[in-house]
């Protein structure tokens, strides 16, 4: 592994076993979404090189499970100095890589940083119990122990939150990882890796591996028996798959799928408040988070006004590469990413949604399209049903308390929620009735390391952060004894 990644970007190697290796197949390409142009390669594993990834992990597992949790925790907790002292070279590759801007870069290295604190924290804390049998025949100890081996995969959306997420608890119970980046964002993954390297993690605790051939390298390990736990971040159907691969062997899973998360404005909300939670709750990283809010469900008595307050705000944004500081919207992620938002614009204009701000593509070099603004926009268009992953802002309006929450939950997704209003007492009310794993109330920002991040129905199993994190990646021992 090159000695400083961010500062070289130059062709970077498979992290397997605490070495560098190339990659068996043709380097991957990796591009800067401003520019369109290739600013690094990476390593490209096969199947063989995953397996060799889990034989690292395996090797490495019964030292790292047998030490103490104190250690474990010193440990983790110099990978959080590790990256806080290199934020800004993390917070700038992030920018390069992904297209965000250095704003949103550097807020996700924060918080990425920080769940190596918070897992350092923890790691001392799972705490198991004794207690007598109801019949009083033998006492009855649970105790928790980590499950082993671990397989990571994570989006390109948010490279470093994503990776210390998981890595973070899944160190702190007692496993070692093996994390597959995605192969849009995959020089923050490496990173990481040499931060935990540089922290005093031992060799083979955290493999990092890229390929192009997702799906047979990730299902090779998935069937590996000494892989005990998958933990995913992705998109609901390739979700459904790795459920499906992860059956074969009765694997641990956690998944952290797609969101469509609605976001009601009652008649009573603080407009300017609602205003500024919209512009983090859609706009953070150009709209391309699972938390996205992507239905805007506003009383039809403050629909307008709220429409045309937001499209003021977003329309004041400035539009350019990520790594420039006066950037206000990066990038998306590629040309795809910016084809599929245009065509559910065009869907949505079709279906009778108007025009406030924005739907015109810029021309030029680059992955660009314009904060957009749409009013009321039918609730059976395309857009409404489907995960925009863009900076665009669609509004429908309703009438009432019940219809504004029959639409939110109209949809198989349950991930992120929420909601504007000066009555607490109905905010909670609301919020009781929303089928969504997390919901907001009167602020745009949900994700706090301290906090249980997941959701239901279709939107994921498990959750991470706070101490539920920790426990995805051990299992609990009964035994029954006498004294």
């Amino acid at each position: 592994m090159t000695t400083a990644i961010a500062a070289s970007l130059e062709n970077v190697g498979l992290w397997i076993g605490g070495q560098s290796a190339s990659g068996a197949l043709p380097a991957i390409p990796v591009f800067n979404p401003s520019t369109g142009e290739a600013i690094a390669t990476v390593a490209n594993a096969d199947v063989q090189q995953g397996i060799q990834a889990v034989d690292a992990a395996a090797a490495a597992l019964p030292a790292w499970k047998a030490t103490a949790p104190r250690d474990r925790a010193e440990v983790l907790r110099r990978c959080f100095e590790q990256m806080s002292r290199r934020a800004d070279e993390i917070a700038e590759l992030i920018s390069k890589e992904n297209g965000k801007t250095l704003a949103d870069a550097r807020s996700e290295t924060s918080y990425a940083a920080e769940f190596f604190r918070w897992y350092s924290e923890e790691a001392v804390r799972a705490k198991g119990q004794i207690s007598m049998s109801p019949t009083g025949s033998n006492r009855i100890l649970a105790q928790y122990e980590p499950i082993g081996v671990a397989v990571l995969v994570t989006p390109w959306n948010f490279p470093a939150a994503m990776a210390t997420r998981k890595i973070a608890p899944a160190l702190a119970a007692g496993c070692t990882v093996v994390l597959k980046p995605a192969t849009e964002t995959p020089l923050t993954a490496y990173l990481i890796a040499e931060c935990c390297r540089d922290a005093g993690v031992p060799d083979g605790v955290v493999n990092v591996l890229t390929t192009e051939q997702s799906g047979p390298v990730v299902s090779a390990m998935l069937h590996e028996d000494r892989v005990r736990a998958l933990s995913f971040t992705g998109s609901t159907e390739v979700g459904r798959i790795l459920l499906h691969e992860s059956a074969d062997n009765v694997l641990k899973t956690s998944m952290e799928l797609g969101g469509n998360a609605p976001f009601l404005v009652f008649e009573d909300a603080d407009l300017d408040e609602a205003v500024e939670g919209l512009m983090i709750a859609k706009m953070r990283n150009g709209g391309q988070a699972c938390t996205a809010a992507n239905r805007i469900y506003a009383h039809r008595s403050v629909a307008d006004e709220l429409g045309h307050r937001l499209a003021a705000k977003m329309g004041a944004l400035v539009i350019g590469a990520g790594t420039d500081p006066s950037t206000g919207c990066g990038p998306l992620i590629n040309e795809a990413a910016v084809n599929k938002v245009d065509n559910l614009v065009a869907a949505a204009v079709d279906d009778g949604a108007q025009i406030l701000l924005g739907a015109i593509r810029p021309e030029g070099e680059g992955y660009f399209y314009p904060p957009t603004v749409l009013a009321n926009v039918p609730s059976n268009s395309r857009i409404v049903r489907e995960e925009i992953f863009g900076p665009v802002a669609s509004i429908i309006p309703f009438d009432s308390e019940t219809e504004a929450i029959d639409a939110a939950n109209s949809t198989a997704l349950g991930l992120s929620a929420y909601i504007y209003t000066r009555d607490l007492r109905r905010g909670l009310a609301v919020a009781d009735r929303i089928e969504s794993g997390m919901i907001a109330i009167n602020q745009g920002l949900l994700s706090d390391p301290s906090a249980p991040f997941g959701g239901v129905k279709q939107s994921g199993l498990g959750r991470e952060g706070s101490q539920d994190g920790m426990l995805e990646f051990m299992e609990t021992k009964y035994i029954a004894t006498k004294w």
